[in-house]
């Protein structure tokens, strides 16, 4: 079998010694791939600190380029290759710019030497290679299309020119022709090479950049939403907490009251019902909050323009406070400049804001004062609330007009839901106002709603905002202004209202309210119930719920104004819609008058009064009144 063997003939002449590179041309390449990976161990690094850092905005962009012309400048000026007295500098222009500006540059020339010049085709122009130094775009494209180029465009895959690479270097004046041009090819070689990782880099730095901007931007949204969710969830916390505690109070002395074998003294009756009526206006206030807050945000908050009394709304506002303001020990004080009469604004907002801020004042004051002070400032009236109270943190003012946010102290008093400051400024700014807070911690808060005393013409919203004033709430916006304060009376003869209604408890509040005051109430449930009581009764005004089991109250009443027998029957719509536009759709189907639910019972009888025209008298004995 034949075989073979891979060791050399002995008579094989082979030289194992490494050959030494001996040739210019072999040192060059060495020369060449040398600083092309010193330049890309560079770039990676620029990239690494790029990915791990959110620099600002064409910061890495600016350290590759800096690296860029700085590794150049090194590879060119090794003395061992006489590549000396050489620049290098990059131009950056804005593509919609016909100059360039040298941004970047390195030079090796020593301090004694003058300043280096690009010689263009054209002998009798140069350009000075220096930072901020200007170049039109016209001598960029020259540079870059004479042989050898001395100029490079650092340009994209799309051809979106990001800069230009320049070199510029002092001739050899004392070489050969043949060494200047071989030196001259090579800078050409070594400079397109370096521009092509230069602007491999700089397309992955943007996509590095957009990377990075696009992942803080959902970072950011994220990071919001776990915030609203947050204060969602302790809105929902709050709101449940809020809910709750007057609920308990309303079921449970209702079950007291209803208890079999129970039969209470009449002072202890009366309380128990001051009791539940309060705990339902608290929960009245709390719906109106976030309804306000919600018609606030969506630009749907209606507005009444009056001249008010200032005096006497900052009275009727200290009323209301006194009870509370009792019950803790603390002194309430209204300072009112005397030149104070009058203002433009919407009554029940104004009263809203000030109860709040007073409410406030109270409940984070144990000892002491709370005040009001009304001064004016020019074009505006001041309205300040202070306190003597535990201060506000200046942490906690940054966040206070926030909606949802509560101070510490108030989450654990388990009072309120962080709705109240931020529907107060809201409802100052719709007034042309602002509020703004001063406080120190241990020593007290004021805050203080500035209000001009005008409104210019055109500001507000559509006519008729009413309801339970001191509740604060929106709860039969649009309705007339009737009195809310007790208005009970009985008739010199009978008048017949049909009340078409679905609930039953509604109905029988307002059927045992106005039997009470004289009048004989039809109650049925239904469009069916309420054409056959038509068909028999001659009714003087029709209460006409809007939701009912067999059709809409709405449709029913458009079918009332087209049936010539009952078009004319005043019609009063009582719902539980009080939204915005909620008012109008009710009009516009033919009703005369909208109140909402839950029923202010003096404005009902105001309302039901207007149109009987019923010879009434007081009754001191019977009525629900406002409760205030």
């Amino acid at each position: 079998m034949q075989q073979y063997s891979s060791l050399p003939d002995h008579n094989s002449q082979i030289d194992a010694r490494p050959k030494p590179l001996t040739t210019i041309e072999q040192l060059r390449a060495l020369w060449l791939e040398s600083s092309l990976n010193q330049l890309q161990s560079r770039l990676n690094d620029c990239l690494l600190s790029a990915c791990k850092t959110v620099p600002q905005a064409g910061a890495a962009e600016a350290k590759i380029l800096q690296t860029v012309v700085n590794e150049i400048n090194s590879a060119v000026n090794r003395s061992d290759l006489a590549l000396t007295d050489c620049a290098v500098g990059i131009a950056l222009f804005e593509p919609q710019e016909t100059v360039a500006t040298v941004c970047y540059v390195s030079c090796s020339q020593s301090p004694n030497s003058q300043p280096l010049f690009l010689e263009l085709l054209t002998a009798e122009k140069k350009l000075l290679l220096r930072l901020q130094e200007v170049i039109e775009l016209e001598d960029l494209q020259q540079l870059e299309n004479q042989q050898p180029p001395s100029a490079w465009r650092l340009a994209d895959d799309s051809g979106n020119v990001m800069g230009w690479l320049i070199i510029a270097a002092v001739p050899l004046n004392s070489a050969p022709d043949s060494l200047i041009k071989s030196l001259a090819q090579l800078r050409s070689q070594l400079m397109a090479r370096f521009a092509k990782h230069c602007t491999t880099a700089l397309v992955q730095v943007r996509h590095i950049s957009s990377w990075q901007q696009r992942y803080q931007e959902l970072s950011n949204s994220n990071q919001e939403l776990e915030r609203t969710n947050q204060l969602k969830n302790q809105f929902l916390a709050n709101t449940s907490h809020e809910i709750r505690t007057p609920l308990s109070s309303i079921i449970g002395f209702t079950h007291l009251l209803l208890a079999q074998g129970y039969e209470p003294t009449k002072e202890r009756q009366q309380e128990y019902l001051n009791i539940i009526q309060s705990s339902g206006k608290h929960l009245l206030a709390l719906i109106n909050d976030i309804l306000d807050l919600s018609k606030i945000e969506a630009n749907q908050l209606e507005v009444q323009w009056e001249t008010i009394d200032v005096p006497m709304l900052c009275s009727n506002v200290f009323a209301l406070l006194k009870e509370k303001a009792a019950n803790k020990g603390l002194k309430l004080r209204l300072e009112l400049d005397p030149d104070i009469t009058t203002l433009v604004a919407d009554p029940l907002r104004l009263k809203q804001m000030l109860l709040n801020l007073l409410f406030n004042a109270l409940k984070f004051t144990s000892q002491g004062s709370v005040g009001l002070e009304v001064v004016s400032k020019g074009l505006f009236v001041y309205f300040t609330v202070w306190d003597t109270g535990t201060g506000i943190s200046q942490e906690d003012q940054a966040q206070l007009f926030e909606p949802y946010f509560q101070i510490a102290k108030a989450v654990a008093g388990g009072e309120g839901t962080g709705l109240g400051l931020a529907v107060t400024r809201k409802l100052a700014q719709i007034h042309g106002g602002n509020v703004k807070v001063e406080s120190e911690v241990n020593c007290g808060s004021r805050f203080t709603l500035v209000l001009p005393f005008k409104q210019e013409v055109g500001m507000g919203g559509d006519e008729g905002v009413g309801g339970d004033e001191e509740a604060g709430g929106d709860e039969g916006a649009g309705e007339e202004k009737y009195s809310s304060s007790p208005l009970p009376f009985t008739l010199s003869s009978s008048v017949d209202i049909l009340l078409v209604e679905n609930d039953l408890p509604n109905a029988n509040l307002m059927q045992i309210y106005l039997h009470k005051l004289g009048y004989q109430v039809t109650w049925v449930k239904n469009a069916a119930e309420m054409w056959e009581a038509l068909a028999q009764l001659d009714p003087v005004v029709i209460l006409m719920d809007v939701h009912l089991a067999d059709g809409n109250g709405l449709k029913l009443v458009q079918q009332l104004r087209e049936n010539r027998q009952y078009r004319r029957i005043p019609v009063i719509v009582q719902t539980a819609m009080a939204m915005k536009g909620d008012r109008e759709t009710c009009l516009a189907a033919g009703v005369n008058e909208y109140i909402s639910k839950p029923i202010d019972l003096p404005l009902l009888a105001s309302l039901v009064a207007k149109y009987t025209k019923a010879s009434t008298k007081v009754d001191g004995e019977w009525g629900v009144g406002s409760g205030e």
